[in-house]
């Protein structure tokens, strides 16, 4: 099969590998549509020792289901495989299973390639109104949405003034969810003009520039969608007294946090990994129903042009917030 391959930092090569088999409760899925991740780029960088090369990344996919007694279903992909058995995964949070696996960490290939297997109860069907690069959009909204909830319970219910950290897909995908939970005032501080632009044209969304946060703070929530030192500097800053900050970023793991005044002011910080299996389902469910609108700012690339699409997103080019790759 054909495969956009990891060789080690910042080498891509689209060659080909072999078609993976299922075995024990995965199916084969036919990729159609696999999104570039944040963390795709940074394992491509070589800064993410959890993805050696070479490897196939990418988890954020949807396709058709190949083998088994759902063969001929259209399907968006939960990437979390976790064991099922465990207290996390019996209460509900299987989101942090302690032997949980992705694909596009070892031992599962990722779904940049033509194929990929996962269990069944992975792959949660999506209507035929619902585009294939639309579908690949349920990956990284789901952990928005997993990230708002969080906040939302942690606030007794309501959201209040809300402001989002980052205006790439993980970012927007947490102001959409922000808003189909009954968030009214929401906004993205973004510093790339181009993404300001293309966030406030064609996403409808309220997109401040940084030097502009002090007139417009304090914020009941902060979703910090980067996860840099000055992001969470941000963060700690922006948020009220007894707010409640939101981390999903991965950028990296040190600084940032002010932890003097979150203790002296009572700001509870939560950080908060991928999205539980009821999450992801809310998600497609939302995104079917139309609430979190039209999912249209992806940029369609194909798959064999992916190492072009990983060097513009990195030179910061890219206006759309996601660039999805077609097989």
């Amino acid at each position: 099969m054909d495969a956009l391959v990891y060789d080690g930092p910042e080498i891509l090569n689209f060659r080909t590998m072999p078609k993976p088999t299922p075995t024990g409760a995965d199916v084969l899925v036919r990729v159609k549509s696999v999104g570039i991740c944040g963390s795709d780029m940074h394992a491509f960088l070589g800064h993410d020792d959890r993805r050696p090369a070479p490897l196939i990344l990418g988890h954020e996919v949807s396709g058709v289901i190949e083998s088994g007694d759902r063969a001929g279903e259209r399907v968006t992909v939960n990437p979390l495989v976790s064991c099922g058995t465990c207290a996390a995964c019996t209460s509900g949070r299987d989101n942090l299973c302690p032997t949980r696996q992705i694909i596009s960490m070892p031992p599962r290939e990722g779904g940049f390639a033509e194929y990929v297997t996962l269990p069944s109860d992975n792959l949660v069907p999506v209507p035929d109104h619902l585009t294939h690069d639309q579908a690949a959009l349920a990956e990284p909204v789901a952990c928005g949405w997993h990230t708002v909830r969080l906040v939302r319970n942690a606030m007794g219910g309501a959201l209040g003034k809300v402001l989002v950290i980052g205006g790439g897909a993980i970012g927007l995908g947490a102001a959409l969810s922000a808003q189909a939970q009954g968030a009214t005032d929401v906004m993205i501080v973004e510093p790339n003009p181009t993404r300001r632009e293309y966030l406030f044209e064609h996403c409808g969304q309220t997109v401040i520039i940084p030097e502009r946060l002090d007139d417009h703070g304090p914020f009941d929530c902060v979703i910090d969608g980067v996860g840099y030192a000055p992001t969470r500097a941000t963060a700690s800053a922006m948020v009220r007294p007894g707010g409640v900050i939101g981390h999903i970023g991965l950028g990296s793991g040190e600084g940032g946090l002010d932890i003097r005044r979150m203790t002296l002011q009572e700001i509870t910080f939560i950080g908060t990994y991928t999205y539980t299996a009821q999450d992801f389902r809310d998600t497609v469910a939302a995104m079917v129903s139309g609430d979190l609108g039209p999912l249209d700012w992806t940029e369609p690339r194909a798959l064999s042009d992916g190492a072009q699409a990983f060097a513009d997103i990195r030179a910061g080019t890219v206006a759309a917030p996601k660039i999805v790759l077609n097989t």
